[in-house]
């Protein structure tokens, strides 16, 4: 239960950023269209530095050998997700923004924060394997399943900025390559960027959204749910019966930072996408809101369960 009360610690800490996000909005200092600013920061600049740090680490077999757990653990964990999600869709008549928003975590704007809280830096680098196979399917099936129809653009799924600088940080770490020291200390600065901002940007939003309307919604807190406690319970269900911890050397560890990233809250890309696709933006947007709220009391909940299980 430490782990879980360390998670706990960090997100009450990213709890008070948000609650700056809202005060700035609330108090007029800032509207929150303004947020798209920080967003671009995020997204173009920070979030690329701690991706290519994450990957200039020392290629070892452990390192290889738990890249490879990592991904193949995430990418069984999003093929499991995509044939639950079509058992439940008609029982429970989901719409395409609650489908999307049971997939799809927030797992590229929070875990690589609590990972490098609660595990160190040296584990940063097996989160981005859940990033990847999420970034992969976000950028198809995600878009496909937004847009209803139509072909796939693939020139906006290849010149994700995530997506290369992921590709990029591979050919750095397969090539040993290594950055300057003043680089990676610049990267490094960067990525402790990385937890506040997105704490921000979702405390602007909150501060935008009726509070009253959103909690009053019984509908909203199926499709949290699902994101929430249904789909990790389900995973962690799978990995205590398979005893994947026990697979290689430090298995529970890497498991943890792949983990991490399934009890997040809902996407906050998916709120993008649905305003390019024309879907239903308000439901979108409030879905991320009350799932990054309900997120404070379960993710604790759900790592001191994977903590005691595993």
């Amino acid at each position: 239960m430490q782990v879980s009360l360390l998670l706990a610690r960090e997100i009450v800490e990213l709890f008070l950023i948000l609650l700056m996000g809202v005060a700035v909005v609330r108090t007029g200092l800032l509207r929150a269209s303004d947020s798209k600013v920080v967003s671009v920061l995020l997204v173009y600049l920070v979030i690329p530095c701690v991706i290519l740090n994450a990957f200039q680490i020392e290629d070892t077999p452990q390192v290889r050998t738990g890249l490879l757990y990592a991904l193949s653990i995430a990418a069984g964990i999003h093929l499991f997700w995509l044939v639950l999600t079509k058992l439940l869709q008609k029982p429970l008549g989901l719409d395409a923004i609650e489908r999307a928003t049971a997939i799809y975590s927030n797992a590229g704007a929070l875990v690589i924060p609590l990972v490098q809280a609660l595990q160190g830096p040296d584990y940063v680098i097996y989160s981005c394997a859940f990033i990847i196979v999420q970034l992969v399917l976000l950028w198809t099936h995600g878009v496909v399943l937004l847009r209803g129809q139509g072909a796939l653009q693939w020139k906006t799924i290849l010149t994700n900025v995530n997506l290369i600088s992921i590709a990029a940080g591979v050919l750095l770490y397969l090539f040993k390559i290594p950055l300057p020291g003043p680089v990676l200390d610049t990267m490094d600065s960067m990525g402790n960027l990385m937890g506040p901002l997105c704490m921000l940007l979702a405390g602007m939003a909150i501060a935008e959204s009726p509070l009253r309307q959103l909690i009053c919604t019984t509908r909203y807190y199926l499709a949290c749910a699902l994101r929430l406690l249904v789909y990790p319970l389900a995973v962690l269900a799978v990995l205590w019966a398979v005893g994947a911890a026990g697979w290689i050397p430090d298995g529970k560890s890497v498991l943890m930072t792949v983990f991490l990233a399934t009890i997040t809250p809902a996407c906050a890309t998916i709120t993008s996408m649905a305003q390019l696709y024309d879907c239903d933006v308000k439901k979108s947007s409030s879905l991320y809101v009350l799932s990054t709220l309900l997120s404070l009391v379960t993710m604790p909940v759900m790592l001191g369960l994977f903590d005691t299980l595993l």
